[in-house]
């Protein structure tokens, strides 16, 4: 690949009712530029991701970026939109800008304002991000659409519902470490794996600690060609930036199976010329616990229908063989959409530079990222190294 991470900045997420979309993202462009050490006058293109879709008014707002910096007037800025992988999407566009040596320096911010409406109306708004004609129609939410995964995998592979509580409970004591995250909250397995007035059914099988919280955040880097990069203060170069896309309509897909995914980490594994054994960590895509444990089949740690065994032995644990979320992921950490894939790809950037405080997997030196948008639809798996100076 010819690009790498040069600098970040990033928010914490949680529910900011004094803060709008424009404040939270000038706080982290501004973050991204000085930690680069990079004028913004140098900055040759921008990138927002950001799927809005109801939460604010604001339908337009790549040029809330220029806010930033009066440098940045006249640079071309472009929203980018691929459901909850929408991050990440505009990651791929600044690393397309600079294969095509449109650009040498490229600056990609990720943002969402979710908490300014009611709950049942981000539910809605999220619902559309689904097939409509087919499960938007029948009333299907997400957390419905993800628990009828749940439903489909028990019943072909045996209730795991323990799983997926051990699932919450690690990532959700990842999340104290993580000063980013909205939730820092040890929750414990048996919390996690009983339904309470404090964890009710959210849509059986997956309780309220099986979903993603919503969130207002935004987290942003600074991309730069080899050349420029090489002068840089640190340096995190992609191997493999893969995009997958699958079928839109469930009624096409064998869910289960996680088929797009799957090709997704294979094709990516490929680009890089690694396995999945040669992986120091993973930031991965936990919108539902059903959605972990789906990756990690999805992503070889584990025969399909066997995911079960990663967790329950300890493999993505913060200290087993491949530690998954160690930042708390989505579960913890939070899902302020359009921020996601840009934080993921941030904080894999801060393990394998030895800054990722409290979080830090000791010796990372190679990152997976993987981002998804729907049920499945919109894959993307980045693998990222750590150049020395």
């Amino acid at each position: 690949m010819s690009a790498s991470i040069v600098g970040w900045g990033h928010a914490q997420f949680g529910r900011f009712d004094n803060l709008d979309l424009e404040a939270l993202i000038v706080s982290v462009a501004r973050q991204a530029l000085d930690h680069a050490g990079v004028a913004a006058a140098d900055i040759d293109e921008v990138f927002l991701g950001n799927l809005n879709g109801g939460f604010i008014p604001d339908s337009f707002c790549s040029s809330l970026i220029l806010q930033a910096d009066d440098a940045l007037r006249f640079k071309p800025a472009t929203r980018v939109e691929n459901a909850c992988a929408s991050g990440s999407a505009a990651i791929y566009q600044g690393l397309n800008a600079i294969a095509a040596k449109r650009a040498r320096l490229v600056l990609v911010v990720g943002a969402e304002k979710m908490t300014a409406i009611s709950g049942e109306d981000v539910t809605r708004a999220l619902a559309a991000a689904s097939y409509c004609k087919e499960e938007a129609a029948q009333g299907m939410t997400f957390p419905g659409i993800f628990a009828k995964l749940a439903q489909d995998y028990f019943a072909r592979y045996g209730d795991k519902s323990a799983a997926l509580a051990r699932i919450a409970a690690k990532n959700h004591a990842n999340g104290v470490r993580n000063p980013y995250a909205q939730m820092r909250k040890d929750l414990g397995f048996e919390f996690c794996n009983t339904v309470s007035d404090k964890n009710p059914m959210v849509a059986a099988p997956l309780r309220k600690t099986d979903c993603s919280l919503v969130s207002d955040g935004a987290a942003a880097l600074v991309l730069a060609d080899h050349e420029t990069a090489r002068a840089m203060r640190r340096q995190v170069r992609f191997r493999a930036a893969v995009q997958v896309n699958d079928f839109l309509p469930m009624s096409r897909r064998d869910v289960v199976a996680f088929e797009g995914p799957a090709k997704a980490w294979r094709d990516a594994y490929r680009a890089a010329r690694i396995t999945v054994n040669d992986l120091s960590l993973a930031e991965i895509h936990d919108c539902f616990t059903i959605a972990e444990l789906l990756t990690y089949e999805a992503m070889g740690l584990a025969d399909r229908g066997h995911g079960a065994c990663v967790i329950d032995e300890g493999v993505s644990a913060a200290t087993g063989k491949l530690p998954v979320n160690p930042s708390g992921g989505l579960k913890a950490k939070g899902h302020p959409i359009g921020a996601t894939g840009v934080s993921m790809h941030a904080l894999a950037a801060m393990q394998l530079t030895g800054s990722a405080g409290d979080m830090q997997v000791p010796g990372a030196q190679l990152a997976a990222v993987f981002n998804m948008g729907g049920s499945a639809v919109a894959n993307y798996v980045s693998i990222v190294e750590p150049v020395s100076a």
